[in-house]
Formats: structure tokens, C-alpha cells, sequence
């Protein structure tokens, strides 16, 4: 099968990659440098496994039917299915997406081959899929949540711990077509490792459904990274030992130990934006939750510059922007808003951070990618996410609330 894929983020590369390995897939980039890179076989983002697989193939130890390009026009006329996962930006002003990219992959693929069938996996605002059928009198497009971590994308869908479709009743057959080619990346990975079966649930639903699954199980696990959070806001507050308190709560099996470790706050690609588009859906439904959640990331965030405040820093160095470890990523980053609340009261930040370039600015302060000089600069080093090989040596200037050491 030819298959187009608008979009070469993570959910666009990781999906392009998972189904190169059994057919002729083309990925859509608006960049002709990220066209190049990817026609070489490298990775524009950091994820582990799209980069092992782009050694393997470089090295001939792997075929992936894989070509990118930026001629809209070619990539969508040729296709017998179309992909759209392009980025979906929150827009603060007017509470709801930015869509217009994935509008724009909508309407060449009108334009140029009407008939195909499309599947977006962007994240989308409840009803939309329905409105977009409306406003261009089409049938042919359906939605397909994604559930990826970050620089985890394509282990995600290796691994997938569910596929859902939303589709209507007339349009199953496609529906299951698409999980099952889904199902079929996945299991190829499992042949060439010679594992088990993986056991990956199914599930076929109305196509509002599915957008509201997708902002739903976004926002719970906002609203779980939010609790331990204001846990660790409470222990630090009154003296107390915040892991301990976590090991305590978390052997009830109703919890778990998992997804517990605290945080300056929520952030990255998904959960900041899809809370707040959830919330968004919520007018003339009453709620308190959704904006409780959403209010909670705020005052967490205040609450870390106030730690680290209370130190009486002159400089206050800034160890990594990116949301997690092993990531390049730092879109919406919680630690943003912490060095916009100090650099407020008039304190100097230095940053290190190796995918800017040394000497830059970000955020109006400087980036300082030298070590030795960052950490001798720094009065105080943030950490939203610990590296004891990097910063063991200055541990007494660390603050961090990184407990458990992993995401």
C-alpha cells in the first residue's frame, strides 16, 4: 500500500517508520532540511528507537520503504491513504487549536485526490472530525487517537498498550483496515526478535468518542501528576519526607507505584494544551475538576520559584529546559514558567542546554554550555529532572524534586 503521512514530529516520524516496514510510505515535511536529514536516515528528533532504526538501516541490516519530501502535491496524489499528524497549537486567546495545518493537509488532499481515505492523528478538540465532514461535505475521514511518550514514539508503537479507531458504522471496515496495519508495524518488530505475541486491545468507536478518549486520558494523567505534586507541595511545606509519603500511598494496588515522581510541573507536547482544550469543551457543563487541574500546574509551578527564591540566589543556573531525560524536547516545559517567575524578581539565570547553541539566548538569559563555568556561575541549579553523573559533584547546589531518578 502507498501511504502518505503528513508530518514528521513525533507522531507523524514514528508513525511513517512503524509502517515503512511493509509498505511504500511517503512523509510530507515543509522543511527541505528535515527532508534531507530523513532521506539520509537521520533522525531530526531524539527517540531511541526511530534512531536505531535509522542506523540499521543506514547499515543495510534493515529495509525501510521510507521517502520524505516537501511536494505536497506528488506525496498526496499517489497516495491510497492519507495520515495527517501534523502539530495542533493551543491558541491562549480564542481556547481551542490551532488546526490550520491539519486543514491544510485536508484540503490538498481534496484538492488532489478526493476520494482516499484519511485518518487524522493529531490531536484534535472534541466534535471536530464531525465539523470538518460538515464543512467539506466528505465522508472519507476518520480519527485515530495517539498515546505516545515522549522520545518514546516509536517504541509506542512497537509496543502499543491500546489502538483505538473512531469511525462511524459505514466506515468500520476501514477503521479495523487501519488498526490492523497498526497491529501489523507492531508485530513485525516481534518476527525479527522472535518474541511472543503481544496481546494489544482493539477498540472501535464513534468518531467523538474517540477525540474525548484522548483528551480524557491526557487530563487524568495531568490530574496524577498533579496530586503527587501538591503532595510534595504539602510535604516540603511542613518538614515532611515526600518519597516516604509516596511509598506509603502508593502500595494501596488501587494506586500503584507508578507515575508518582514529582515534578516542577506538567508540560511537553500534550498535557498543557489538551487540559486546557478539554476545559475549553466544558462551557455549559458543569465542571470543577478539569479547571482545578489546570489552576494546579500554576500554583506548582509559583510555588517552586518560591522555594528556590527563598535561597537568596544572585544567579540561578538552569540545568536542562527539556521535560524529561534522554529528550531534546522542552516545548511547554514547566521549567519555562519557574525562570520566568524568578528572573520577575530581578535574579540572573544562566541555562545549560545542548541543543541550544552556546552563548545564545533564551528567554532572555544566557545559555552557558561549559560545565565547569555554568556550575561555578550558579548560586542555585534547578533540576526538573536529576543526572547524578552530571551534577554529583555540585549536588549541595541542586534543587530538584526528581525523587525517584526516571519520568
Amino acid at each position: 500500500m502507498k501511504i502518505t503521512v503528513a508530518g514528521v514530529g513525533y507522531v507523524g516520524l514514528s508513525l511513517a517508520v512503524l509502517l515503512a516496514q511493509n509498505h511504500d510510505v511517503t512523509a510530507i515535511t515543509t522543511t527541505q532540511s528535515k527532508a534531507e536529514m530523513l532521506n539520509q536516515f537521520i533522525s531530526p528528533i531524539q527517540d531511541d528507537e526511530i534512531e536505531r532504526f535509522f542506523k540499521e538501516t543506514r547499515e543495510e541490516k534493515r529495509k525501510l520503504n521510507l521517502h520524505t519530501t516537501t511536494d505536497k502535491e506528488e506525496a498526496y496524489k499517489s497516495a491510497e491513504l492519507v495520515i495527517i499528524a501534523t502539530p495542533t497549537n493551543y491558541d491562549e486567546e480564542n481556547h481551542f487549536f490551532d488546526t490550520s495545518a491539519v486543514e491544510d493537509a485536508i484540503e490538498w488532499t481534496l484538492k488532489v485526490n478526493p476520494d482516499v481515505l484519511m485518518v487524522i492523528k493529531s490531536t484534535i478538540p472534541v466534535g471536530y472530525t464531525e465539523s470538518i465532514r460538515e464543512k467539506y461535505g466528505i465522508r472519507n475521514i476518520i480519527f485515530s487517537p495517539e498515546f505516545l511518550r515522549e522520545s518514546k514514539a516509536l517504541y509506542d508503537n512497537l509496543h502499543p498498550s491500546r489502538i483505538v479507531v473512531g469511525c462511524d458504522d459505514e466506515q468500520r471496515k476501514e477503521a479495523q483496515m487501519f488498526a490492523d496495519l497498526l497491529l501489523e508495524g507492531a508485530r513485525e518488530e516481534e518476527k525479527r526478535l522472535n518474541s511472543s505475541k503481544q496481546d494489544i486491545p482493539v477498540l472501535l468507536t464513534h468518531l467523538t468518542e474517540s477525540e474525548a478518549i484522548k483528551l480524557f486520558a491526557n487530563t487524568y494523567l495531568a490530574v496524577r501528576v498533579s496530586y503527587f505534586n501538591e503532595l510534595d507541595t504539602y510535604a516540603q511545606s511542613k518538614g515532611l519526607d515526600t518519597q516516604m509519603i509516596i511509598d506509603g500511598v502508593c502500595m494501596d494496588p488501587r494506586i500503584g507505584p507508578h507515575y508518582n515522581n514529582p515534578s516542577f510541573g506538567y508540560g511537553g507536547y500534550c498535557l498543557p494544551k489538551d487540559t486546557k482544550q478539554l476545559l475549553a469543551n466544558y462551557k455549559g457543563v458543569p465542571q470543577t475538576m478539569i479547571e482545578a487541574v489546570v489552576n494546579s500546574n500554576s500554583v506548582r509551578k509559583e510555588f517552586i520559584a518560591n522555594q528556590i527564591l527563598s535561597g537568596n540566589p544572585k544567579t540561578v543556573g538552569v540545568y536542562r529546559l527539556t521535560m524529561k531525560s534522554n529528550s531534546d524536547n522542552f516545548r511547554a516545559s514547566a521549567i519555562q514558567d519557574v525562570m520566568k517567575h524568578v528572573k520577575a524578581k530581578g535574579i540572573e539565570i544562566i541555562i545549560y542546554e545542548p541543543t541550544l547553541d552556546d552563548g545564545s539566548e533564551f528567554l532572555e538569559s544566557e545559555v552557558i554550555n561549559d560545565l565547569d563555568s555554568f556550575k561555578a556561575e550558579s548560586d542555585i541549579i534547578i533540576a526538573n529532572r536529576y543526572d547524578s553523573d552530571i551534577l554529583g559533584d555540585v549536588k549541595d547546589k541542586v534543587y530538584t524534586r526528581d525523587l525517584f531518578m526516571r519520568d
